[in-house]
């Protein structure tokens, strides 16, 4: 893995983690054509996501910061007796809310090489699942819940959606941003909550993905890793205020076309290879 690729691939982690439109689906493709080993790949995209973390960390921050200074004074309300459903807060109705969408995806972990394992025309129509999610929930309007209007059902909704994302191809943000809007939460919240919750999940990833490859034998580049990481970051900052913009004008649809194009040439693509 040289530092050149480890760019390259740290610009289309960065974009696509964030934009609609599947990280890890761009990663594998770009992968099988450059014909990466699956173990130094895999490296390389726990490192990328790590990098994208700390953007949503830094874009997010004060919502963060919200969330965890709640966080222990619901633990105290809790044990003292205090805590009572009915009269929560904004910021302790998204945090349990949180919870409840990210305990979903659990069970899924236990069978997470199920979906990391797919051919190139299962990765094409996950890609069309995408594009078709998208294009529905462009079309909502008028969705008026925020974080202190979202209910348990809300939460359920969009955690299956994450569940769904497991799969290449199928983009985490997209799913849970289109999981959202399809539960009525109005755009700005839908984003929010779609990358909040996206950082517990991600974590967990990589901690699987890195105790797997740490318990083998690979030789990496380090110094490629680490600017990738640092490009990772940069350009995952860029990414979140993009589509903090796009879906402000109405113009969310696009992801659903550009999907819809990338499954068309992954299709053509594993056509033209599986004949030569």
């Amino acid at each position: 893995m040289s530092i050149f690729d480890a760019i390259i691939q740290a610009i289309i982690q960065g974009l696509t983690e964030f934009l609609p439109v599947s990280s890890s689906g761009h990663l594998k493709l770009y992968q099988a054509v450059t014909g990466q080993s699956v173990e130094e790949g895999t490296f390389l995209l726990v490192i990328l996501h790590l990098g994208t973390l700390v953007a949503v960390c830094i874009a997010f921050w004060d919502t963060i910061w919200a969330l965890l200074k709640e966080f222990f004074v619901l633990i105290k309300d809790i044990f003292t007796g205090k805590f009572k459903w009915k009269s929560m807060n904004p910021e302790r109705r998204m945090l349990i809310m949180l919870f409840i969408s990210l305990v979903l995806l659990v069970p899924f972990y236990l069978i997470k090489d199920v979906f990391e394992n797919i051919s190139l025309p299962v990765l094409a129509l996950c890609f069309l699942f995408t594009s078709v999610e998208l294009f529905f929930a462009s079309r909502k309007r008028n969705n008026k819940k925020t974080a202190g209007d979202i209910t348990v059902k809300d939460a359920v909704v969009i955690g299956l959606f994450q569940c769904a994302a497991l799969f290449p191809g199928v983009s985490r943000s997209g799913s849970t941003i289109s999981g959202g809007l399809f539960s009525g939460l109005e755009k700005e919240t839908a984003v929010r909550y779609s990358f909040v919750l996206g950082i517990p999940a991600i974590l967990g990833g990589c901690l699987v993905e890195l105790k797997d490859l740490l318990e083998g034998t690979i030789e990496v580049n380090i110094g490629a890793a680490a600017i990738g990481f640092v490009v990772a970051a940069v350009v995952g900052i860029l990414a979140i205020k993009l589509v903090q913009w796009l879906i402000r004008s109405d113009n969310f649809i696009i992801f659903s076309i550009y999907t819809f194009l990338v499954a068309c040439g992954t299709f053509i693509y594993w056509l033209v290879a599986a004949r030569g």
